[in-house]
């Protein structure tokens, strides 16, 4: 394998970092430490632990990292649904995050699959 940057989960993982940064620029000032901050950490949470893992280069640690991934882009559907609900968000852009979000799941489990059957 590569390195991290090579891998469709990362450069995907980093589009929808850019995507959440654009979409809640426009959220209330008054959210901007606490829930665009959170949305915003959860979405760069998912690339930063990818290559964290990746560099460790052990198949543990890397599964290990990428299911933290895992539980920011969860962490991430949820807030983005609580910015759909308090019409932060309108549900165009909702659903463009979601669908990324829903790549990127599948993604990341069919690497942690292929990793551990490597690693077994």
């Amino acid at each position: 394998m590569g390195t991290h940057k090579e891998l469709e989960v990362w450069k995907n993982s980093i589009k929808l970092v850019t995507d959440v940064y654009k979409n809640t620029s426009g959220f209330p000032k008054e959210e901007l430490y606490s829930l665009t901050n959170q949305i915003r950490r959860a979405a760069v949470s998912v690339p930063a632990n990818i290559s964290e893992g990746s560099g460790r280069m052990q198949p543990k640690e890397f599964i290990y990292f990428l299911r933290i991934s895992f539980g920011s882009l969860i962490e991430l559907e949820t807030l983005l649904l609580i910015s759909l609900e308090l019409d932060f968000l309108d549900k165009k852009t909702h659903e463009v995050l979601l669908t990324q979000i829903k790549i990127i799941t599948v993604q990341l489990s069919r690497l942690i699959k292929a990793l551990k059957e490597k690693n077994d």
